[in-house]
């Protein structure tokens, strides 16, 4: 019995360490065209750590380089720019790269990213160790339609 309960609390802890880390879900990657030179993906990215950790950026056979970026307000002007010491990874949270915020890009693409296929990416961090995910391509979701009513005679 005490040989069954000390297996029992062992694989108990050996479960939990292996749930501890870094988890990658709902990630994807926008298709580009032809000559487009740069890509983007996005991904939330959950910490299980104890410890606060940083995305870096990481590497893929798409492209030359992958970065990490956000958008900053430079004069009334949003530009991109790289995010020296990596994305701030916080202990327990979920951190979510999106279009207009943090995100990952491809910089240096060798080809075009086409809608449907999925590319491997290895992300690297600061104190977790590199990890390879798949990112399925997509199209950029469309904007919706705006339309509004300024009476019966008038509409767009």
């Amino acid at each position: 019995m005490k040989k069954l309960l000390a297996t029992l609390v062992l694989a108990g802890l050996c479960s939990t360490a292996a749930a501890a880390g870094i988890h990658v879900k709902d990630q994807w990657a926008r298709a580009t065209v032809e000559g487009m030179k740069m890509g983007g993906a996005f991904m939330n990215i959950h910490n299980d750590n104890k410890k606060q950790d940083f995305l870096l950026g990481g590497s893929s056979p798409v492209a030359e380089r992958v970065e990490v970026h956000t958008h900053v307000n430079d004069n009334g002007v949003m530009r991109m720019r790289e995010v020296k010491g990596g994305v701030p990874l916080g202990a327990g949270d979920t951190t979510e790269l999106k279009p207009g915020s943090y995100h990952i890009m491809f910089m240096g693409l060798k080809r075009p990213l086409k809608e449907g296929e999925t590319i491997p990416v290895t992300l690297k961090f600061k104190h977790s160790k590199a990890q390879t995910i798949d990112i399925p391509v997509k199209n950029a979701p469309k904007p919706t339609a705006h339309r509004h009513n300024h009476g019966a005679a008038h509409q767009h």
